[in-house]
């Protein structure tokens, strides 16, 4: 009886992702810089509605040009989710701050680690200028808080440039329309429990004439109102258990008149405390409840996830 060898396993197949508006100064050089780095790979230009030729430069240099007319980076991710089938997704800018050299050493830490998201982290080794003021400060605070809230250390949840797997792909479902998406991205991952590192790459300045689509002060709000949105969704019993007890303090506090009156004279001299009291006291107890149903239906959802990841990863060519 002769026995087959297995079969070797097939190749990943990589998909450069590069989402572009309006970068005609560097697009056609980051196209180039990845397709020589990976020289097997697709390289995917997602053109969200330039109007400075950057699609016609990206096909010239040699890119795949999909365009997506619906503004903001979220709604652009959302479709790439569905129109690109891959194995292991780069994702990247195309404003040529981030090496395509790094992408080697970025892919075999991924394998190595078996992660579903790799962040390429900036602070570390940034250039001079490349920052604009607030943003390392802001970029800090929410990498800061996301770490506090999910119990984790990420040092640039805002990075543009990332490693992402097929796994991530199927069960993160983004909802933000905008900047926001690579923090709800890298909160999804980590609620879902999905494997996510870090690794410190080089971050160069913007070239003379290209300019950052990024709002300080308007992205900043919308990034911190992600974080609380999904805290709210990923994490009800922690928040509303905190919720809860924020409202028993404020109770508490309310009655302490009203109780000091009922004992020296058994009457209730400060009435409208009382009421806010007692109702600051129920708002507590249905926060409370609140939080452990939810709670309960986070756990179903996460074990749903968990055994969707399972059935996916038991189809032929799935790591």
């Amino acid at each position: 009886m002769t026995s087959t060898a297995p079969s070797p396993p097939a190749p990943q197949r990589i998909a450069v992702v590069i989402p572009c508006y309006d970068e005609a100064l560097t697009i056609g050089k980051v196209v180039q810089d990845f397709a020589r780095a990976l020289p097997g790979a697709r390289i995917l230009v997602f053109d969200n509605a330039s109007t400075d030729g950057s699609g016609e430069i990206a096909r010239r240099a040699g890119a795949e040009v999909v365009l997506s007319p619906m503004r903001g980076k979220g709604n652009l991710l959302r479709h790439v989710w569905h129109v690109v089938d891959a194995d292991v997704y780069v994702l990247v800018d195309g404003d040529d701050t981030y090496p395509a050299s790094a992408v080697g050493a970025l892919l075999e830490r991924f394998e190595r680690d078996r992660l579903d998201l790799l962040i390429a982290a900036r602070l570390e080794r940034s250039a001079h200028g490349a920052f604009r003021p607030f943003h390392r400060v802001g970029n800090a605070t929410i990498s800061g808080l996301t770490s506090l809230l999910f119990r984790t250390r990420v040092t640039d949840v805002l990075s543009g440039y990332r490693v992402l797997s097929r796994s991530l792909v199927d069960v993160v479902q983004l909802r933000t329309p905008g900047f926001e998406v690579e923090t709800e991205m890298t909160l999804q991952a980590l609620s879902k429990h999905l494997a996510v590192g870090e690794m410190p790459v080089d971050y160069g300045a913007r070239p003379s004439g290209s300019y950052s689509k990024l709002s300080t002060w308007s992205d900043g709000f919308l990034i911190l109102r992600c974080i609380f949105l999904l805290f709210r969704d990923y994490k009800p019993l922690v928040f509303f258990s905190g919720l809860a007890a924020v409202l028993t303090l404020a109770s508490l506090a309310s009655g302490i008149a009203p109780v000091r009156d009922f004992v020296s004279t058994g009457y209730v001299l400060h009435v409208p405390r009382a009421i806010l009291a007692a109702g600051l006291g129920v708002l507590a107890v249905v926060c409370l409840t609140a939080g452990l149903i939810l709670g309960t239906i986070s756990r179903l959802h996460e074990e749903t996830i968990e055994l969707w990841r399972r059935h996916l990863a038991d189809r032929p060519g799935r790591r």
